[in-house]
């Protein structure tokens, strides 16, 4: 292996698997904000053992590692063709070691190309300089948070808010909309990259160009940086917290940037990242390829694995196959622990399933709506290396329909579902189960064994549904089988937060 694509691996594996310091903090005082003892405590307990987990083990943090976004700078002259072929060669080299998740896939086709390399993936963006050395940034953003992107127009009406217009008060107010709209779908408590102004293409790439500052910096302009405080210090008024389970803190930083725009057009981009917040960057020796420097790691930021998080004693098992009546003596709040045999399926399996019979059988069984990372052992044996929960609202379309279909009793998941799953739900005599996001190397350690898996060959290794062993695996029931919702009492009670900063500040 080269020189140049042995540090980008080591770069695609740090950030994969080792937070940087400047979020650490974030995630720190966010813990020390929440009461001990309420359910967003309890999550970021969750999350931080996780982090400390995911370093000591080498392993991801998130299971979704999402599509790897590299920002290069190079020296006037220097070869970015051979470059970029070390860079692919390098993010296929990290799939096959687990460090990223396959996560490539041919809208047209559906199929998977197993290594992370297709048309336009990985994203690398170069620029030159007038420098001697090479500097590589790299995010990983997952999809969970990445689908909580939002582009507004302005002049736009907005709920809660009203009239957003062309002036720096309807900036605020779409911001402030981007944090409410987002809710535990992007795994709050998150981070906001904004970009004002551009068209609808450089809009994006400015906001997200702002998830690479250091979260400690200071805008060198004025009115931004008075915008961004504001910003921190009002979405966490709302009351959305983290995993969307109500809490004081929802918004971990906020960075904005400005560029011009036409006339005719008023661009508010927000980009969107989950309190998994993976971006680190190397700075290489031009001829050999060495690392010269790490990016963002100013201050190392240890953590120490909290004590607390689920009140595992006071638990209620769930063990499949579940009887209707143990699920209807559930409710919201309650947590329980799975034990037995568990099914993931994601978007493919849900779609599969609505004109398919399942490959087993799912009568009082729970799905777990999961794309793991999974790697053979030398024995031919695979191997759960991350499996936190993906967004169910994806599912929405589908959930109540498969659960009818196939007599499910529980499905574990993230973010809530919708009003049609929960009719569902007390229709069946089903319930939601929300896991940690983000905490894949927390719930991988509950996953003793692999039993099988069906559909691998057709949808890959993300939406292929396997059957995984778990034991001692935690989750909340926030949606129950009585038409309660914790997701749509927060959203309604934040909606009503979000309607008391209607009135202009920046005028």
């Amino acid at each position: 292996m080269s020189a140049i694509r042995d540090s980008l691996v080591r770069l695609i594996t740090e950030t994969s698997t080792n937070l940087p310091p400047d979020v650490r903090r974030a995630i720190k005082r966010a813990q020390l904000q929440e009461e001990v003892g309420t359910r967003a405590a309890l999550a970021l307990n969750t999350i931080i053992d996780n982090i400390i987990s995911a370093e000591e083990d080498v392993q991801p943090i998130c299971q979704d590692t999402g599509m790897p976004t590299f920002i290069v700078h190079t020296p006037v002259g220097y070869n970015q063709i051979e470059l970029e072929k070390e860079i692919r060669a390098a993010t296929a080299e990290a799939t096959r070691l687990g460090k990223l998740r396959p996560n490539s896939v041919d809208p047209l086709t559906g199929k998977n190309s197993g290594d992370n390399l297709g048309p336009g993936t990985p994203v690398v963006h170069f620029h030159q300089w007038e420098r001697d050395d090479v500097e590589i940034k790299l995010i990983l953003k997952g999809g969970g948070c990445e689908n909580k992107n939002i582009q507004y127009a302005l002049p736009t009406d907005l709920p809660g808010l009203g009239r957003a217009g062309r002036d720096l008060d309807g900036i605020r107010k779409c911001i402030l909309h981007a944090v409410y709209q987002a809710q535990g779908q992007g795994c709050s408590a998150g981070f906001i990259g904004v970009g004002i102004g551009g068209d609808r293409t450089s809009g994006y790439e400015l906001a997200k160009e702002q998830l690479f500052r250091p979260l400690e910096d200071t805008n060198p302009n004025p009115v931004l940086a008075e915008l961004e405080e504001y910003i921190l210090k009002t979405a966490n008024q709302l009351d959305i917290g983290t995993m969307g389970f109500g809490g004081k803190v929802t918004l971990l930083g906020c960075k904005i940037g400005v560029m011009n725009r036409i006339p005719a057009s008023f661009y508010v981009s927000v980009a969107y990242n989950c309190w998994a917040f993976r971006r680190l960057g190397i700075v290489v020796d031009a001829k050999t390829g060495e690392i010269k420097e790490w990016l963002y790691r100013d201050k190392p930021e240890a953590m120490e694995r909290p004590q607390g998080g689920f009140d595992v004693k006071n638990a209620i098992v769930l063990r499949a196959p579940i009887s209707e009546e143990q699920i209807r003596s559930l409710k919201v709040g309650d947590v329980v622990l799975i034990e037995g045999e568990i099914h993931t399926g994601r978007d493919e399996i849900h779609k599969y399933l609505m004109k398919h019979d399942a490959p087993v059988d799912l009568r009082g069984g729970i799905i777990y709506h999961c794309g793991p990372v999974m790697l053979k052992d030398e024995q031919g044996n695979w191997q759960v290396k991350a499996a936190g929960p993906t967004t169910s609202s994806r599912e929405e379309p589908y959930q109540a329909d498969i659960i009818e279909k196939f007599g499910i009793r529980a499905v574990i998941g993230k973010g809530g579902m919708g009003a049609k799953t929960l009719a569902g739900l007390q229709k069946s005599g089903a319930v939601y189960l929300n896991a940690i996001g983000g905490a894949a190397q927390y719930y991988a350690r509950c996953i003793k064994k692999v039993n099988g898996v069906d559909l691998l060959e057709q949808f890959g290794i993300p939406e292929a549904m396997w059957h995984l062993e778990v034991e001692a695996f935690p989750a909340i029931v926030t949606m129950d089988a009585h038409g309660n919702s914790l997701h749509k009492d927060v959203a309604d009670h934040s909606l009503v937060k979000l309607e008391d900063l209607k009135e202009p500040v920046f005028v």
